[in-house]
C-alpha cells in the first residue's frame, strides 16, 4: 500500500448561491479544472442547516428546494493552495474547511 500526503478542500453551501446567475458548485469546479486539479466531486444533501439556522430538506413534491451542497477537493498541497484564493472568492455564504489528510493509492 502506497500512500501519499495531500490536503482537502471542503466547501459547504446553499445549492441556490450563484455567482452571476451561475451555481457556484460549476464555476469551482470550472477553477479546479482550469488549474488541473486531480478531481473534485459535488455532493447535494438531502437535508441540513447552516450559519443562519434555517432548515433545508428534501421532501416529497416540493417544487423549489435549496438543499445544502458540499464540493471536495482533495489534491496536493502545491495545488490546493493556487485554487484557493480563487475558490474563496467565489464564497459569500457558507464555510471553506482546509484539511491534511492521506491519499491510498490503490492498484484498480
Amino acid at each position: 500500500m502506497k500512500t501519499r500526503p495531500a490536503r482537502k478542500i471542503t466547501i459547504y453551501l446553499d445549492e441556490t448561491d450563484k455567482v452571476k446567475g451561475k451555481p457556484v458548485y460549476e464555476i469551482v469546479m470550472e477553477v479546479c479544472y482550469a488549474n488541473k486539479a486531480a478531481g473534485v466531486s459535488v455532493f447535494r444533501g438531502v437535508a441540513g442547516y447552516g450559519g443562519q439556522r434555517v432548515f433545508h430538506t428534501a421532501k416529497i413534491l416540493e417544487l423549489s428546494t435549496s438543499l445544502p451542497v458540499m464540493i471536495v477537493i482533495v489534491d496536493s498541497e502545491e495545488t490546493i493552495n493556487r485554487v484557493l484564493p480563487e475558490i474563496t472568492a467565489l464564497i459569500t455564504k457558507g464555510l471553506v474547511e482546509i484539511s491534511d489528510t492521506t491519499i491510498v493509492e490503490t492498484n484498480n
